[in-house]
């Protein structure tokens, strides 16, 4: 495989090309994504709007692009203030999508639910 990894991928045939994007896909970056996939666990996504997701992806693609399931969006909104009035206070909303599209040049960070990933991680010895 290290000399398939060298290659640039305009020389390289379409089965060359699936085999590496599979190894990519399963000991890269692109790993988290596909093991969430497969186990279908949560994972959250931090976006360019300054929004997280808390979701499951049930596709993706190479450009980050995902289709997403239960989708919690979370944010923070600072409420306008009148004249002479004190600063106000950080508030956190959320919503809830059942379904939804995620364009990949949106996404900043994908990382596990780290509530999750800890039930799932082996007792330490």
């Amino acid at each position: 495989m290290a000399a398939v990894a060298n290659k640039p991928k305009s020389e390289m045939t379409p089965e060359e090309l699936a085999k590496r994007e599979e190894e990519e896909f399963t000991t890269g970056p692109m790993s988290v994504l596909t093991q969430s996939v497969r186990n279908n666990t949560q994972v959250l996504i931090n976006c360019r709007n300054n929004r997280k997701l808390l979701a499951r992806i049930k596709a993706f693609d190479r450009h980050c692009n995902m289709v997403l399931e239960n989708v919690r969006e979370m944010w923070t909104e600072l409420p306008k203030t009148g004249k002479g009035k004190k600063k106000a206070k950080a508030v956190s909303r959320d919503k809830y999508i059942s379904k939804m599209f995620l364009r990949g040049d949106s996404v900043i960070l994908v990382v596990m639910n780290p509530k999750e990933a800890v039930r799932q991680q082996p007792p330490a010895p």
